[in-house]
């Protein structure tokens, strides 16, 4: 498996497909750009070694990564994608830093 342009860690085709699923349900989900999506994938999955899919990660949705890659835990447990979900009352995962490794996406 190859190292993508986007992502840090070598990736198949299906794991590909899965993590740019992810760095779209942030965006859509919580308005951020798709460069700072696919910088906070890199900053928590950079090191890993992912399986030919379906990797383990797979046996939850795209979007159940993305909230914990965005939000903070709030007592043991992430928000979900209720639509009657208040996401203002959670903490938001600060990114990256800008100029860091994981951000290979322009602006």
């Amino acid at each position: 498996m190859a190292r993508t342009e986007e992502f840090l860690m070598g990736l198949d085709a299906g794991m590909l497909a899965y993590f740019r699923e992810m760095a779209q349900e942030m965006v859509t989900r919580f308005g951020i750009s798709r460069a700072e999506a696919v910088a906070r994938i890199n900053g928590a999955y950079a090191e890993r070694e992912f399986a030919p899919y379906p990797d383990l990660i797979c046996h939850e949705l795209p979007e159940y990564w993305g909230y914990g890659l965005y939000f903070r835990p709030n007592a043991g447990r992430l928000p979900d994608d209720d639509p009657d979900t208040d996401l203002s009352v959670w903490e938001v995962r600060p990114a990256p830093a800008r100029g860091s490794a994981a951000w290979t996406v322009a602006e």
